[in-house]
């Protein structure tokens, strides 16, 4: 799929659109690409207009290079393309900014999927890179994210690769990194009364199966589906039964 005839930039966003009908936003993570959703994106634009706002996250002001910066802009994303009733879908940074938005805006917001979500633990995988000049250094962080370490593709590591070694944006990565762990929600998650929808990596190691078990447990609306040999991106690493579930859920709960 040629995503650039999909791309659109209009006042201060970039982002990509396809599809009609329900809205299904796609937040994408803290290394996040378009590329990471190409099953989502491909799958669901058949029948939702499926949005991926692409994220400040290295163009932003350093001090709004955080979780709030973040959520923040997605709002105004939201208003400028006068969004309501949305499904919020995010995986791992881009599901705690979904939280943040679900919280802030709930009348805007119809439902929430969330995947390998941060916001109440987890192994920073932005937290350090002492040897980001290293590939294979990277390669070995990268594959921590994946159950099947082949996931971890050359062209991934070479994406990575080129990122955190741009100093401008490491310092954001690691600022939002940071952000990700200060901004705990533990305490908020009883306020979530939207249908959820947990889709979860039964080995990933970054937001640990116990963290799903705890957004389970407290958000009052919310289904748990596990997918085995699977780390913290399943869209990823298991995209085909990612999309069923996903599918299988929204029909019960949208249409």
């Amino acid at each position: 799929m040629n995503y650039e005839n999909y791309i659109k930039k209009e006042d201060k966003f970039e982002y990509l659109e396809k599809g009609e009908g329900h809205v299904l936003l796609v937040l994408h993570g803290l290394f996040g690409a378009l590329s990471n959703f190409a099953d989502v994106i491909d799958g669901f634009s058949k029948n939702y207009r499926v949005l991926v706002p692409i994220m400040p996250l290295y163009t932003n002001p350093l001090l709004k290079t955080s979780v709030g910066g973040m959520a923040t802009y997605i709002k105004d994303f939201m208003s400028y393309k006068k969004l309501n009733n949305v499904t919020l879908l995010g995986n791992s940074l881009g599901g705690h900014v979904a939280l943040v938005c679900a919280l802030d805006v709930p009348k805007k917001v119809h439902s929430l999927v969330l995947t390998g979500s941060s916001g109440l633990y987890e192994n920073a995988f932005g937290g350090s890179f002492p040897r980001r000049e290293d590939k294979e250094y990277l390669r070995q962080k990268i594959a921590v994210t994946f159950y099947d370490p082949t996931v971890a593709t050359d062209e991934l590591v070479d994406e990575v690769f080129k990122i955190v070694n741009d100093r401008s944006k490491l310092v954001r990565i690691l600022a939002m990194a940071k952000s990700a762990i200060r901004h705990n929600m533990a305490d908020d998650l009883d306020k979530f009364k939207m249908p959820t929808c947990l889709i979860w990596g039964k080995n990933d190691s970054i937001t640990p199966p116990e963290v799903a078990e705890e957004f389970h447990k407290h958000l009052e609306d919310s289904e748990l589906h596990w997918i085995d040999k699977c780390g913290h991106a399943a869209m990823m690493e298991h995209p085909k039964l990612f999309n069923e579930i996903l599918n299988e859920w929204l029909n019960r709960k949208v249409n």
